[in-house]
């Protein structure tokens, strides 16, 4: 394990952190490249809003059945080598996305690209704790995590606004496919990486055990539903109940990442100025970004919102849902040893995950048969659950 770092300021861990950052915007833009592109797959390949959802769960599948190994593999080689190979993963996966040819063949892209983005939280993760300071441990996963909804708005601007604008409609898939291929030999050049610690199977007994984790990750199967749904349908519910233009939709999926990306880094910028100790100091802040969140995807159900508010409340949304997992993965590294957090990070994915798989297809069935109202308030209410459950993390850590 890499030696603690100064904690004196930025400059000393710039370099590592740079770098694992731009490996995340990457990694998020091939990931998310399938999200942001869901209306224009549900054109090309003839999808219902129910089949949209399918696909979403099919990545969110391969993504979550790949987390545990992920995590043993990080913890056992170190995070550099699975993240290179990440990153050749996610680049097949998203070219395959963007040249299927029926549901099929795009199930099986999904799925596989799903399996590789399970590279990304345990081994950034793994990255932040071995190279930054617990006293800027919260700013530096903030500013981690900012790779993703940085990556989700590349995406949309790139695949959604961009790439149809020249004629051709999967061009964007392809782009981030290449561009993950050069991202991975700029990585491994680049990155210098902690050594692993030794191979073995993920001690679930122990985090079992472990009372605030559990709640915490109970809290992020609600969240994650609400996070993963809100990035699947966002351009979605702009375009169909809305009336925005694609173009439009992207760009304002666009402006939720940004507001993600503050959100983030905001929040971590204020839990590490609380006098708390580390993992309360995360909760606290956690409960209310998500109080918020639950309350602004509330709002989305009112009926007949002008098209300013409802673009308003998607950035909001942006800031608090999605803004949301900075905070999450500091305060899940906050409440296990360094060693252990390469699975522990796998069992928190797979909590946000478990909600991915359900919610999605609910709320395309609640689009389609009832009104996307039904969705929000359904969305809304699952925060709801998942901010009781931090509440208790709060209550129960130092």
């Amino acid at each position: 394990m890499a030696a603690e770092p100064s904690e004196s300021g930025f400059a000393s861990v710039a370099r590592p952190l740079g770098l694992v950052t731009a490996w995340q915007v990457v990694a998020s833009t091939c990931f998310y490249a399938l999200f942001a592109g869901t209306a224009l797959l549900q054109a090309r390949l003839d999808l219902s809003r129910f089949l949209v959802g399918v696909v979403v769960t099919a990545a969110t599948l391969g993504y979550t059945v790949a987390l545990f190994p992920v995590g043993a593999a990080v913890d056992g080689v170190g995070e550099k080598p699975v993240m290179v190979a990440g990153l050749l993963a996610l680049g097949a996966g998203v070219a395959g996305v963007g040249l299927a040819d029926g549901l099929p063949t795009l199930l099986v892209a999904a799925v596989f690209l799903g399996a590789a983005y399970a590279t990304a939280m345990p081994a950034t993760n793994r990255a932040i704790v071995t190279s930054v300071g617990p006293a800027l441990r919260g700013r530096a996963m903030g500013i981690k995590q900012v790779g993703v909804t940085g990556g989700s708005g590349v995406a949309a601007v790139l695949v959604v606004s961009v790439a149809p604008s020249v004629g051709a409609w999967n061009l964007g898939f392809l782009v981030a496919g290449g561009a993950a291929l050069v991202a991975a030999a700029v990585f491994a050049a680049g990155y210098r990486g902690a050594p692993g610690d030794a191979w073995r199977l993920p001690d679930v007994r122990g985090l079992g055990a472990n009372g605030p984790y559990v709640a915490l990750s109970a809290a992020g199967f609600f969240l994650g539903a609400a996070l993963f749904t809100t990035v699947g349908y966002a351009t979605l519910y702009l375009t169909d109940a809305v009336g925005v233009s694609v173009a439009v939709a992207g760009l304002a999926f666009a402006a939720m990442q940004v507001a993600g990306s503050a959100g983030r880094v905001a929040a971590g910028a204020l839990a590490d100025r609380r006098e708390a100790g580390e993992a309360r100091a995360n909760a606290t802040v956690l409960l209310g970004q998500a109080a918020l969140g639950a309350a602004l995807l509330a709002a989305l159900a009112v009926p007949e919102l002008p098209r300013p508010v409802a673009l308003a409340l998607v950035v909001g949304v942006g800031a608090t849902v999605l803004g949301f997992t900075g905070l999450y993965y500091a305060c899940l590294t906050a409440l296990v040893p360094a060693d252990e957090v390469g699975a522990a990070t796998a069992g928190g994915q797979t909590a946000l995950n478990a909600g991915a798989l359900l919610a999605p297809p609910a709320f395309g069935w609640l689009a389609d048969t009832v009104s996307y109202r039904a969705g929000w308030l359904l969305l809304a209410a699952g925060v709801g659950v998942g901010v009781a459950f931090v509440a208790v993390v709060a209550r129960r850590t130092a």
